[in-house]
């Protein structure tokens, strides 16, 4: 097991947070309240950080669409647009864009078939936990995370720890869908990054309005990023639509 340099009281206070917080705040489905269930008796993040997926030439794009970009307002995007096999990107301006709009003939094709081997990637990993419901008002701790169902970030923030690691990969496993309520927000700490944070959803994924979400979401479906939600990492949606409002796409 990987040891993290002067990090080991920190991962011991860690992990016996999350045994009392499992203990004490796990509810039912009824209630939308938080399940974590620990895999071979591995506390997630007690050690082991899987390797980061490999996004190919889909990494150079800050939002990636199956069939069309949509925007409404001031939506701002630091990076590239891209569809494929679609080829309507539309609401640029209002927005704008720091990078290019890529349509087909392009390398937002490749991208698009580099987002199917990523998602594959991503889906196949070995699990450290399993998850379901409600993720809000947890820390988590870098793993692989999975989930048989849809999950959610609502009732509380979400915090991911690096435990001092930089390098710190997440990798959420979520079977359907991805929604985060209003005002909601992925917090990261002890050096995590979002660009070493990944979901990989099996349908579509929703941002709440005016929330904060860090990471690259892989979406078979489609992504809405409602009024005002900001996005720190990549909306790559390999199917269906992207949709932004007012919202804001960053590294």
């Amino acid at each position: 097991m990987r040891k993290y340099k002067g990090q080991d009281a920190l991962a011991v206070a860690l992990a016996i947070l999350l045994a009392v917080s499992l203990a004490g705040c796990c509810k039912s489905k009824n209630d939308e309240g938080h399940s974590l269930s620990l895999l071979g008796g591995v506390i997630p993040g007690g050690g082991a950080s899987p390797l980061p997926v490999n996004l190919g030439t889909t990494a150079s794009f800050r939002v990636l669409a199956g069939t069309t970009v949509t925007n409404i307002g001031l939506t701002s995007v630091d990076g590239d647009i891209g569809v494929s096999p679609g080829s309507a990107v539309t609401g640029f301006p209002p927005g704008t864009l720091s990078g290019t709009i890529f349509t087909p003939p392009s390398v937002a094709d490749t991208a698009q078939t580099d987002l199917t081997t990523a998602i594959g990637d991503a889906a196949g990993r070995p699990a450290n936990a399993t998850v379901s419901g409600n993720l809000g008002g947890l820390t988590l701790a870098p793993g692989v995370y999975k989930s048989t169902s849809s999950l959610a970030i609502s009732s509380g923030d979400l915090t991911l720890t690096g435990l001092g690691d930089s390098n710190a990969v997440f990798i959420f496993q979520i079977a359907s869908s991805l929604t985060v309520t209003s005002g909601r927000r992925v917090i990261l700490t002890g050096g995590a990054k979002a660009s070493n944070v990944f979901w990989q959803v099996g349908s579509s994924a929703t941002l709440g309005t005016s929330s904060f979400f860090a990471g690259t979401i892989m979406a078979q479906a489609s992504i809405t990023l409602q009024t005002g939600a900001s996005l720190e990492g990549r909306a790559l949606a390999s199917s269906g639509a992207v949709t932004l409002d007012t919202s804001l796409v960053f590294p």
